[in-house]
Order: structure tokens, then sequence, then C-alpha cells
């Protein structure tokens, strides 16, 4: 199945304790359903210190869902993302505009 959603996309948080928060995907685990957001999901994780790193509460983004998140469109909703074929090509479009992503 391809890929809905995708590095670097900008996109919305629809349940959870980080509801309606915007960021865009830093990376995606297809094999496990899930995507690293920046600034959504941040977990803090206690580090030893060592000779390169200072060590301490390190904030760290975790991740989340994929049924989780929302694409966002050019007006700043959450929209459903499509297939259509145009030309001999697949495009992702947004369900709400129809506009390619």
């Amino acid at each position: 199945m391809a890929a809905k959603l995708k590095k670097g996309d900008t996109v919305v948080v629809l349940t959870g304790k980080d509801k309606g928060k915007k960021g865009e995907i830093s990376s995606v685990n297809p094999d496990a359903n899930k995507a690293i957001v920046d600034g959504v999901n941040v977990a803090i994780r206690h580090t030893k210190q060592s000779q390169t790193s200072q060590g301490g509460r390190v904030p760290k983004a975790m991740p989340i869902d994929l049924s989780n998140l929302a694409i966002v469109d050019k007006n700043g909703k959450p929209t459903r993302v499509g297939f259509r074929m145009e030309g001999d090509k697949k495009v992702r479009f947004a369900k709400t505009t129809g506009e390619a992503i």
C-alpha cells in the first residue's frame, strides 16, 4: 500500500495528549505504522554523562501511530489523503480541496 504520510509532511494530531498540535514528520516507520513528529509526543529520557555529551534530562520525540495523524491542507485544516493518476504518475491529493500535495 502506498504511503499516505511521508517525511517532511506537516501534520496535525487527531487524538491523545497532544491533540491539535501541528508538526513536521521527521521519520516514518511503515512496518510499525508509526511516525516521529517534531515537538509532538515528547518524553524525557535520562542519559548518563559521557566525554562527548553533558547528560541529564533530554527531551526525545517518541513515535506516534499514523492513524492519529492527518495531513494539513493549504487552508491549515486536517484532511484525508487520496491517490489519483495524472498521466502515468500516481499523485497524492487532499480530499477536502482536491489539490495535489
